[in-house]
């Protein structure tokens, strides 16, 4: 059989909706300790805007199912996958047993179209997590693959009191001439800078709609589930509390105007209802606000909760952690880890001479000689470069975003439309680099022990072609802290998984590591992970003779036609 060709009718995923069932709401599903799940992967119809799209849904909804489990239990997930490709789902943010963890042929092998898998999913911490593909992870979860998982504490004590709580995903799609723009079977495009929507999505849809009552405390799981997109989430007209991150509580609570969130990222807000009428939910950037919806607040509320609001509460463990994190602030990295790109699709393989040089984001950015833009970093390209018109995409920027020179190392928006939806892995070359042995990507090889603090600086460099921020993600082979950024220490920790890593920033983190295995580690923009920004590393168990320990196990393969 012939491979399809890219560009060709044939390497296109389908897109046509008939006979498809409409897209559900998301339900909550409460598990026990053993009980079990059953998953199923498949295509559904849903209206966006007006028009009808092809989607892909867990349990037919997008977002799928919320997972309601409680710490320290465990259960059972069999998947069914009756999508288009095989794939796996990767519990992002646990630390379960590795087997299960759905990273394809790391882990598992993938599920074949119409094939099974059964996992067996550990929940040791409090917080909020989430499920997604790993395979073809720009196509899937740009889709509609992806679930939210709340795990309650233990302590009962552990939150502060609430009245209610709701989970909430934050998500964009590209939707063009009324259907998902399209993807290809042969890769991903929008390597760049990854696919940026041109549609808000909140909770799978395109405006949110709640009641509220006066006085009431709701506590809100946020998650952004975009491909590549930062959500600056705010609410109008209501105050927000911020006291969960991405695994568990912060050490001190903290009133905000706002919450950003990189792909992947999670906080957990508790946010009281003061004002009546409209509270309008909200996606801030430097250029503009995007309205995602409103609570509307009216009633009155009897809430306990809401006597103990104004408490700041402060978490001991967390505070312990910080005084005793203090000798690694000083002390040398045991990795040093730099993301750097380069972009033939642009530059080529090596500069070419021309008589004038401009910024592919800045056209008012010009230059005599090769040089790089100071409001972004990038490298100017000659004017006349055949590989792209850059003119053209700069006339599509348009200048209502197109300024991209806040001096805050973010990309909010696609300011390289056309030379964005052009690039690929064939011509656009993520890579994360050791810096101690230059090994790239995959061929980056490090190995640790359970029960090891792993000190890892993260450098952005802004010599690349292409600098850009990256959000940083590791498996459940631990935690980690955020111990400092740009030198400066983090004032007030939480445990994290992801890290968002501005263009030109140094961020050290220290890894606890606690789950044997084989983990990856990877930027978490779906499209830069599709390029080959990732790499898995090695836990071993510690040896009680003191010996070397041994590398983990192989590990086995549940897969069934």
């Amino acid at each position: 059989m012939n491979q399809p060709i890219k560009g060709d009718a044939q390497d296109l995923f389908p897109t046509e909706t008939a006979g498809l069932s409409e897209a559900s709401t998301p339900s909550v599903v409460p598990l026990q300790d053993g009980e079990r799940l059953n998953l199923r992967i498949g295509p559904v119809r849903k209206t966006i805007q007006g028009a009808d799209v092809r989607m892909l849904a867990y349990n037919d909804s997008i977002p799928g199912p919320t997972l309601h489990v409680h710490q320290g239990s465990e259960v059972t997930v069999q998947v069914t996958n009756d999508g288009p490709i095989d794939t796996t789902v990767h519990w992002h943010g646990l630390r379960l047993e590795n087997r299960f963890d759905g990273v394809p042929h790391e882990t598992q092998e993938p599920i074949p179209v119409g094939g099974t898998f059964t996992y067996k999913i550990q929940f040791p911490d409090a917080g909020f997590y989430w499920y997604h593909p790993h395979v073809r992870e720009d196509f899937g979860q740009e889709m509609g693959l992806y679930g939210t998982i709340v795990v309650e504490p233990s302590a009962p004590s552990y939150w502060p009191p609430v009245d209610r709580q709701l989970t909430l995903t934050l998500d964009d799609l590209l939707i063009e001439d009324g259907r998902i723009a399209p993807f290809h079977r042969s890769g991903p495009n929008y390597t760049a800078m990854g696919r940026f929507g041109n549609v808000m999505l909140i909770d799978g849809e395109t405006e949110f709609a709640g009641e509220a009552a006066l006085g009431e405390v709701v506590r809100l799981y946020l998650v952004n589930t975009a491909n590549t997109r930062i959500f600056n989430f705010a609410l109008r007209s209501a105050r927000m509390k911020l006291v969960g991150g991405d695994s568990g509580r912060y050490e001190r609570e903290m009133f905000v105007d706002e919450v950003m969130l990189a792909p992947s990222e999670r906080a957990v807000i508790d946010v009281k209802f003061d004002t009546p009428g409209k509270v309008r939910l909200e996606h801030r950037t430097p250029d503009r606000v995007y309205d995602l919806g409103a609570f509307s607040a009216s009633g009155t509320a009897r809430s306990a909760a809401a006597t103990t609001y104004d408490v700041l509460r402060v978490d001991p463990a967390l505070t312990t952690e910080h005084q005793s994190v203090g000798h690694d602030l000083d002390r040398e990295p045991d990795k040093v880890l730099a993301f750097f790109s380069r972009m033939p699709l642009l530059y080529g393989k090596e500069d070419a001479a021309a008589s004038e040089y401009v910024c592919p984001m800045h056209p008012e950015v010009t230059a005599s000689e090769p040089g790089t833009c100071p409001k972004c970093g990038m490298k100017l390209v000659a004017s006349d470069a055949p590989q792209v018109s850059v003119q053209e995409s700069q006339e599509q920027v348009g200048h209502e975003h197109g300024a991209h020179d806040h001096g805050d190392g973010l990309e909010w928006e696609d300011l390289m439309p056309e030379i964005n939806r052009a690039s690929d892995p064939s011509n656009m070359f993520w890579q994360l680099i050791d810096r101690e042995t230059g090994a790239e990507n995959s061929a980056i090889s490090w190995a640790f022990t359970v029960g090891d603090r792993v000190k890892i600086r993260l450098v952005n460099e802004m010599a690349s072609d292409h600098p850009m921020h990256h959000p940083f993600h590791i498996h459940g082979a631990g935690r980690f802290l955020i111990l400092s950024r740009d030198g400066k220490p983090e004032p007030n920790l939480v445990w994290k998984d992801t890290v968002l890593v501005r263009s030109g920033q140094t961020v050290d983190i220290l890894l606890d590591v606690s789950n044997p295995g084989l983990w990856m580690a990877h930027c978490h923009i779906a499209e830069h992970i599709q390029s080959g920004m990732m790499f898995t590393f090695n836990v071993a168990r510690p040896d009680p003779s003191g010996k070397p320990a041994a590398a983990p196990e192989a590990l086995g393969v549940e897969s069934t036609p």
